[in-house]
């Protein structure tokens, strides 16, 4: 039987896909994060699930070798996390490295993502980005580690602690500029989701007073050296769709290439659009 990497809802139960419901019945032992978490989605799923075992990142060296003898002995083993796919930025990755090399299958059961969830809100570019995970709590870690993505053309995904998060926003906009487009994601599928987006000096000034919930912050890649102005960025979308590029597309392609937020290009050739006057029929 292969090793199954399963994605769970990352905020909303309704999320599920009918294979993990499948999969969670069926599994032979389900090596999950937090036990009493998966317990409360299998009840929500009507689900009775088989035996559990917890599988976390204090725990990982100790249970894998389990893990890779009840593969080895035929057992299907399911491994989820609390919220997500398994490995990233969450317990998985040890397990997977481990069954590989012993030359045993793994597949998995894809699902929700709160970092294609946060791109797809965030209105930067998505044609090219990096996630990054979590930086390093450490203030002069954290420093170190911007300043390394300071010139990093791709949007960049990251994950946050409501509690870190003012401090974090402040230290990008100091190492990535002020004025850089970015966007903070809450709560993703929950009651309270909420996107915020500016520039980055705007989001540390609303997060100054505390951010509740589950965090994912996008920020746009640098811009290209000497990248101009958003008039100018403009007109270039206007170029591309007088040579027959969809709006939507060109935006996209200027903003790739400019720094410049997609939906501002987009909203600012729509607008140019629409005062051009029309022409008399007379």
């Amino acid at each position: 039987m292969p090793l199954i990497l399963a994605a769970t809802p990352i905020g909303d139960p309704r999320d599920a896909s009918a294979r993990l419901i499948e999969e969670l019945g069926q599994a032979d032992v389900i090596a999950a994060e937090d036990t009493r978490r998966t317990r409360r989605l299998c009840a929500a799923l009507g689900v009775t699930p088989g035996r559990m075992l917890s599988y976390h990142e204090h725990n990982e060296s100790a249970v894998t070798a389990d893990l890779v003898e009840r593969l080895r002995a035929g057992e299907r083993v399911l491994l989820v996390t609390d919220a997500g796919m398994p490995s990233v930025s969450d317990p998985g990755y040890r397990l997977v490295a481990a069954a590989v090399a012993a030359d045993l299958p793994v597949t998995c059961a894809p699902g929700p993502s709160a970092v294609l969830m946060a791109l797809a809100l965030s209105g930067l570019p998505v044609d090219r980005f990096a996630f990054d995970g979590f930086l390093p709590r450490k203030p002069g870690e954290r420093a170190r580690a911007l300043a390394d993505l300071a010139t990093e053309r791709r949007t960049m995904v990251f994950f946050e602690a409501p509690h870190r998060t003012p401090a974090t926003l402040a230290a990008m906009a100091e190492a990535l500029g002020p004025d850089r487009p970015a966007a903070v994601c809450r709560e993703l599928t929950k009651t309270y989701e909420e996107v915020r987006r500016g520039s980055l000096a705007e989001l540390a000034a609303w997060a100054s007073d505390g951010v509740l919930g589950e965090i994912t912050i996008v920020v746009a890649g640098a811009p290209v050296a000497g990248a101009s102005d958003l008039p100018t960025a403009v007109a270039q979308v206007q170029a591309l769709v007088a040579d027959g590029i969809r709006l939507k597309d060109a935006a996209g392609e200027i903003a790739a290439l400019t720094g410049h937020s997609k939906k501002a290009l987009y909203d600012a050739a729509l607008a140019a659009r629409s005062q051009v006057p029309e022409r008399s029929t007379r």
